[in-house]
């Protein structure tokens, strides 16, 4: 089995530089919980234990090694980015009838279940409350879903090994380390997407209106549309060469959710990206494209879109993008209304949709 890599949770972070790095932070406003209430309290239970379910501390009544740095490395990412030393105290001490003092030391997944699952007192806005344990959960997706990248991309050569195996035993065209293998892949892919499905489950029965996709939990205003067009579209972008389709999307919807400037721009610019790694990999690139507009002629030249969809296309970037992308001068300073905003987004990632599909 590969171990987790040793920055599995940084990993996404160096490439999307612009997103913040937990649910808790990026999402100051709006709020979504005025009071504390039995609802959100079983939602962080109930995120605490999808977090044991992908990867637990203890296996076979054992400490798990793997879980063991699963908890630490997800302990220590959120208490950096809270401030604090410890979520909750690593050490216990007390003097017993006899004063004598007894003392002793917590693991790290008692210290994240103490502070997760402690009871809420109002010390903290019942917003911030659940935010920040909301980020917890997102850490420990995030982490273990650039565990299982690692894990993909290295099954191919894994197979291989597997299949000499069987050959070395001389097995007559029997299987069994390679199926081994394959179930063992498989496995950990559908136990993660189960715990993803889960969990976004848990937050349409609380009715907030979030969705776990490639690494963060964001806002998803639409349920139809979240089942129809985000959720296969995310799917489509959680591989490697589409990240930065997958951050600048990202930041679009941050910004729409936060009230920041210009989100229908980094949805164009998540489009532009499709638009451009496409023309890459049908080996459609010129090298003397210096805009969007030659790089959708190219492929339209390809034969992958028809002359409207080339024509769609150029006219969004034209009243989308440039407007957006480049300085008003004396002008007003252009902009959508949310209407406008949530259509640009979804067009945007209805057409990568359909152009990575075509490939």
């Amino acid at each position: 089995m590969l171990g987790y890599p040793a920055d599995a949770g940084v990993a996404i972070k160096d490439r999307n530089t612009m997103l913040t790095d937990i649910f808790a932070h990026r999402y100051v406003q709006p709020v979504m919980w005025d009071i504390f209430t039995e609802e959100p309290r079983r939602l962080i239970t109930q995120g605490y234990q999808l977090l044991n379910d992908i990867c637990p501390y203890y296996v076979g009544g054992k400490e798990d090694a793997t879980g063991k740095a699963f908890w630490r490395r997800i302990h220590d990412r959120l208490a950096r980015e809270l401030g604090v030393q410890e979520l909750s105290p690593s050490v216990w001490g007390f003097y017993n009838p006899q004063k004598i003092w007894l003392s002793g030391t917590y693991d790290v997944v008692r210290m994240c279940e103490t502070w997760m699952l402690t009871a809420f007192d109002g010390n903290l806005s019942a917003d911030r409350f659940v935010k920040e344990r909301l980020s917890l959960v997102e850490i420990g997706f995030r982490d273990h879903e650039q565990y299982l990248q690692q894990l993909n991309a290295a099954f191919p050569r894994r197979l291989t090994d597997a299949k000499l195996r069987d050959q070395r035993r001389g097995l007559a065209g029997q299987t069994v380390f390679a199926d081994q293998e394959k179930a063992t892949n498989a496995t950990a892919n559908l136990k993660f997407k189960t715990a993803v499905d889960e969990l976004n489950a848990r937050f349409r029965q609380l009715g907030c209106k979030l969705h776990y996709h490639n690494g963060f939990i964001q806002i998803s205003e639409d349920q139809v549309v979240a089942d129809q067009i985000e959720t296969p579209f995310w799917k489509l972008v959680s591989a490697p060469k589409w990240q930065n389709v997958d951050h600048d999307m990202k930041e679009a919807i941050d910004l729409r959710d936060t009230g920041g400037r210009d989100p229908a721009m980094y949805a164009a610019k998540s489009l532009e990206s499709a638009i451009k790694i496409i023309s890459g990999e049908k080996k459609l690139t010129r090298g003397t494209e210096n805009g969007a507009a030659q790089y959708i002629d190219n492929l339209r030249g390809g034969g992958l879109i028809e002359v409207w969809e080339l024509d769609l296309l150029k006219l969004f970037f034209s009243k989308v993008r440039n407007p957006l992308g480049h300085g008003p001068g004396a002008a007003p300073i252009p902009g959508l209304s949310e209407p406008q905003t949530d259509w640009a987004i979804e067009q945007s990632m209805i057409w990568i949709k359909s152009l990575i599909r075509r490939l």
